[in-house]
């Protein structure tokens, strides 16, 4: 497994919900390069349950749109925007029994598309929540200049 850095923290972006260390109230996620996968493993945080100590809806479906993106970073070596996000909940997602994995791994590419599986399983590996994620994917020059894309080398060491 390799780290991926997140060239964005010292950057207009820097304070991103999903993956800033700066964000206090986010879910400061970081990734991981796995062959085709990218991972992250996290913390669930009591004051993200919806009910109880089940993490919210909503946040499960933050977590795996923003793996999905970091797909797109590193695997389509762009940047894009989200159009689509179909989440299946399998199984309640608790905050209270320990680190979860993330993963996402891209499906396809097509020239303006990425399609991206995500999921989250629990600490004993049992597929909780899974998306299908779409998202428009744009021409490397493009992110590099409108939406501040800083290359594939900087996400590496």
């Amino acid at each position: 497994m390799k780290k991926i850095l997140n060239p964005y923290i010292h950057t207009e972006n820097g304070h991103c919900f999903g993956c800033s260390p700066h964000n206090e109230q986010g879910l400061q996620m970081e990734f991981f390069e796995d062959g085709d996968y990218i991972i992250a493993e996290w913390e669930p945080q009591r004051h993200l349950s919806g009910f109880k100590n089940v993490l919210h809806g909503g946040i499960q479906a933050t977590i795996m749109d923003e793996i999905a993106s970091w797909v797109v970073f590193v695997k389509c070596q762009t940047s894009g925007v989200t159009t689509e996000l179909n989440t299946k909940y399998r199984g309640a997602v608790l905050t209270d029994h320990g680190l979860l994995t993330v993963r996402a791994r891209l499906i396809s590419q097509e020239k303006k598309f990425a399609n991206i599986h995500a999921e989250i399983l629990d600490c004993n590996g049992k597929v909780c929540s899974e998306a299908e994620v779409q998202y428009m994917i744009f021409p490397q020059e493009m992110a590099k200049k409108k939406f501040e894309y800083p290359g594939i080398e900087a996400f590496f060491e």
